[in-house]
């Protein structure tokens, strides 16, 4: 009986703990945040800047960990299987939480039902670089080169199913080529590789091309949105140059384990956004090409119903575009 007694009085005890006053509580140690792509991606820039600042709010580190392979489902796969007690967070975004939904046949998780959404982040371009070898300065005359040489071209990626993937996938698509992909499992080998003169284009996140840009170690023919980057005015999107491609906007937001307590979840999205409101958080994003979402996108409510729009959304767009489940 005395066992019995004391076994309720456990249970009603942790229950509590994750009731109002446990939000209280919480966090009492380290948090950590997976990035599901590899060191220097412009995920991993995203997360350490906004991360900084949580950790700030919260009083407890919130720690980023790199975890790249398979086009982010090893990261995703491992966060969704976690325990549900606010200490594993995981930056999802369009390619790892949207689009992966009609890439693969079989995947070891949903992102609809095995996580709880926090908070809908930020936005970046993709923008289209080739190598500096190629003879083309516009998107007409790269698409031209491209059609006579497909056979001996490679284009880079972070796995199939990644955004970098996708954008060159659907220009390829709408210009009329197939072309082999090389996977990396970031982007700093990609940039590395198209440096020497091994990789001939790419799609990567314009935060982290911009610096090769620059420095003309690569050349810059395209913006696959629908309207051109402040951070890149002189560069036309696909659309001006006759490509119709305007998907290329990169989404990042947070996610937990499906059945974290909601007062957590309240409590990590009121840190996440006091984060994006920080005039010195947003001043950095717009360093590296990215733009903090409107206020009024930020709830999990939001972020819910923005994924389940953007699986629907890209598994239109794949099937028109002839993509194939792996």
């Amino acid at each position: 009986m005395r066992a019995g007694i004391i076994g309720l009085i456990a249970v009603y005890a942790w229950a509590l703990s994750f009731g109002p006053a446990g939000a209280e509580i919480w966090p009492s140690h380290p948090i950590t945040l997976t990035v599901p792509f590899g060191p220097g991606s412009g995920s991993d820039t995203v997360a350490r800047i906004i991360a900084g600042r949580v950790s700030e709010i919260l009083g407890q580190p919130m720690i980023v960990e790199d975890l790249g392979g398979a086009g982010g489902t090893i990261a995703v796969s491992r966060v969704a299987k976690a325990d549900p007690d606010g200490y594993q967070v995981i930056l999802g975004a369009v390619d790892t939480f949207a689009q992966s939904e009609s890439l693969f046949k079989e995947l070891p998780y949903d992102t609809v039902t095995d996580f709880e959404p926090v908070a809908l982040a930020v936005e970046q371009a993709l923008i289209l670089i080739t190598r500096t070898g190629i003879p083309a300065t516009t998107l007409k005359d790269f698409a031209a080169y491209l059609k006579a040489n497909q056979a001996k071209m490679q284009f880079g990626s972070t796995g199939v199913g990644s955004g970098p993937y996708l954008a060159c996938y659907l220009l390829n698509a709408a210009i009329g080529v197939e072309v082999t992909s090389v996977p990396y499992r970031s982007s700093a080998p990609a940039f590395t590789d198209m440096i020497g003169g091994n990789l001939d284009y790419y799609c990567p996140l314009a935060v982290g091309a911009i610096p090769f840009i620059n420095n003309n170690q690569v050349n810059a023919l395209a913006i696959p949105t629908a309207e051109r980057s402040s951070l890149l005015p002189d560069l036309p999107t696909a659309k001006e140059q006759g490509v119709n491609v305007v998907d290329g906007y990169y989404w990042m937001g947070f996610f937990v384990p499906k059945g974290t307590p909601g007062p957590i979840v309240t409590k990590l999205n009121a840190a996440i956004v006091g984060a994006l409101d920080t005039p010195a958080v947003q001043e950095r994003l717009r360093v590296v090409a990215t733009t903090a979402v409107a206020p009024e996108r930020r709830s999990p409510v939001y972020l819910r119903g923005h994924l389940a729009s953007e699986i629907a959304k890209w598994r239109s767009i794949m099937h028109a575009s002839g993509v194939e489940p792996q």
